[in-house]
């Protein structure tokens, strides 16, 4: 059965969600996160994925209070992401509460720091931020597009360790047009043993059982949940 995990996205302390990463395409759904949080441990979710978009946009954590009041005020298994940068971004997701890290940008722009990291934490705690763009890992809040190439990038942090990897069509994500199913596939043809977390695009509970249905181990949903389009009934949390 695919891992079903809501997503609060963070900007100036508000749950919001971006269409295909732009800020200026930006929708406050909820004041208070840390209520968000409460009502998704209510229905019966176990873990909760967290990004910090003003950290992504910053370079550096900035809404680790949020985070810190969502860990103090549920039992959900939080992993964080967004500006995990340095040494001291780490020690903020940690002390804050966090359970796992995703490392995104930073996985791209310096692997002995990431690579360091998996070592010190373990790769159990480490989640893989594979955002793609036309088959290209995208970084600094998804404004930039790298030279790394998906499948490689995968492959590299695998050999590594690290199985939990966190992928995001961009062109998908917060248009309700449906995930990529086909690359989420792919993936797992060439990596069966990955846990793969499916993010972007989702619309419905159709688009979730699709997944399911293909394999996908985990899937991330967030726009398709805040605007009524889940049907709260029909999934298997």
């Amino acid at each position: 059965m695919i891992e079903l995990i809501p997503a609060i996205d963070i900007i100036d302390g508000k749950c919001v969600r971006l269409t295909k990463g732009d800020y200026d395409q930006k929708t406050v759904y909820n004041e208070n996160p840390v209520e968000v949080a409460k009502e998704f441990e209510r229905i019966g979710f176990k873990r909760l994925h967290v990004v910090d978009l003003d950290g992504a946009k910053a370079k550096h954590i900035v809404n680790e209070d949020v985070l810190r009041a969502i860990v103090a005020e549920t039992n959900l298994v939080v992993d964080f992401g967004g500006g995990i940068k340095s040494e001291a971004d780490l020690a903020k997701a940690f002390a804050a509460g966090a359970e796992m890290v995703t490392l995104g940008s930073i996985a791209v722009t310096d692997r002995d720091f990431t690579c360091r990291t998996i070592e010190r934490f373990g790769a159990d705690k480490i989640v893989l931020g594979a955002d793609v763009r036309n088959g290209k890992v995208s970084i600094n809040g998804w404004k930039e597009d790298s030279a790394e190439d998906l499948m490689p990038f995968i492959s590299y942090y695998m050999e590594k360790g690290v199985r939990n990897v966190l992928c995001t069509d961009i062109t998908k994500d917060g248009t309700l047009a449906g995930p990529a199913i086909t690359l989420y596939k792919e993936i797992m043809s060439r990596f069966p043993s990955l846990h793969l977390i499916a993010s972007g695009g989702v619309s419905s509970n159709a688009d979730i059982e699709a997944l399911d249905e293909a394999g996908i181990p985990a899937v991330v949903f967030g726009k398709a949940f805040y605007e009524g389009r889940i049907i709260l009934e029909r999934l298997k949390v």
